[in-house]
């Protein structure tokens, strides 16, 4: 269905249910809508245009209560037509601004501040999914540990050290692996593995590089590794704890408790939140519209950010029950994006 299925009248009723349920979270009379500024239409006139907005599957009626409460289909139809999107004060753009200063920090240091900052402003957790940096090498060498098994000691210009073991021919000399370590130290130090990947690849593959064949094969399952984990993300969460407050009924609590499983996924997550990489601007997820959240009924409200080239490479939000304050939360999220963005 679409906004032209609704006439003014039930378009403004439809608005003042859904927002006094993202207010209070308790089902929605007629009587409350009745009193309502604006709404200047009896109970039973009320209860009329309820029951048709029910019909159309917005509306539902919770065990025996006589309010309604907006459906997850309803809710992304008032998000999508009626919601009016608020502005964040200067206090709360100073916040955010400050938790999330860059100067002398690591990039997971500024987004873990940016995810602190929403969820204490959003009064919800925070999400953030962190790109795996792709970082100038400084050293790199194989170290034989075990039969068959060596350490890949990698440290970049930074200063930070990494480490993989690969699986490399039994028996294989010591020698090689040194040989493994010079000829990729020559080709990438003060370079990044994506910068020389596919030149090394080349060489390895039309024979022009001086190994022999082992060698060359721990070259290249060594490279093979490293870059391949270098493309994968890592989750940072905040604020989990604010979820619990407001709980007042048991299943109340249990769809938080669901949540917290939920989050637990974090393999499922990054799979959800990568969908909002896909464009710009903010995402809404709202309860069983993903497979993720049908249990818990929560939502996730996420916007990409980017790096200096303006190519995106992360993305933050916020999650919670489906009664968020989306007018509030959408504008919050948008703005972090873009300071995580112009800080990188």
């Amino acid at each position: 269905m679409s906004l032209s299925s609704l006439n003014e009248r039930s378009k403004s009723i439809f608005r003042q249910i859904v927002e006094t349920y993202l207010e209070t979270g308790d089902p929605v009379g007629s009587r409350t809508i009745s009193r309502a500024d604006g709404i200047d239409v009896s109970p039973a006139t009320v209860r009329n245009v309820m029951s048709d907005l029910e019909e159309f599957g917005l509306l539902a009626s919770p065990h025996t209560s006589a309010g309604r409460i907006p459906t997850d289909f309803g809710l992304r139809f008032f998000v999508d037509g009626l919601m009016e999107v608020g502005n964040l004060t200067k206090e709360e753009r100073a916040s955010i601004k400050g938790q999330c200063a860059a100067t002398g920090r690591s990039l997971e240091d500024v987004l873990s501040d940016a995810t602190k900052a929403l969820s204490g402003l959003s009064r919800c957790a925070s999400v953030v999914m962190v790109p795996k940096q792709d970082l100038t090498v400084k050293h790199i060498e194989f170290v034989p540990i075990a039969p068959g098994r060596a350490l890949v000691v990698m440290v970049s210009e930074d200063g930070s050290v990494e480490n993989r073991i690969i699986n490399v021919p039994v028996g294989l000399p010591p020698s090689a692996l040194v040989q493994a370590g010079n000829y990729l130290s020559a080709r990438l130090v003060g370079r990044s593995f994506d910068q020389v990947r596919g030149g090394i690849q080349d060489e390895l593959s039309n024979r022009q590089a001086e190994l022999d064949a082992l060698t060359s094969k721990v070259v290249d399952d060594g490279l093979a590794l490293w870059a391949g984990d270098k493309g994968s993300a890592s989750l940072l969460i905040s604020g989990q704890a604010n979820l619990l407050e407001n709980v007042q009924a048991a299943e109340d609590l249990e769809r938080i408790r669901q949540l917290f499983d939920e989050l637990e996924r974090k393999k499922d997550l990054i799979k959800l939140m990568e969908l909002a990489k896909d464009g710009r601007g903010v995402r809404l997820f709202i309860g069983a519209e993903n497979n993720l959240f049908s249990l818990s009924g929560s939502s996730l409200v996420v916007s990409p950010y980017m790096n200096g080239a303006n190519n995106i490479v992360g993305v933050i939000g916020v999650i919670g029950p489906t009664r968020l304050n989306y007018a509030r939360i959408v504008p919050m999220v948008d703005y972090t994006a873009r300071v995580i963005g112009r800080m990188l």
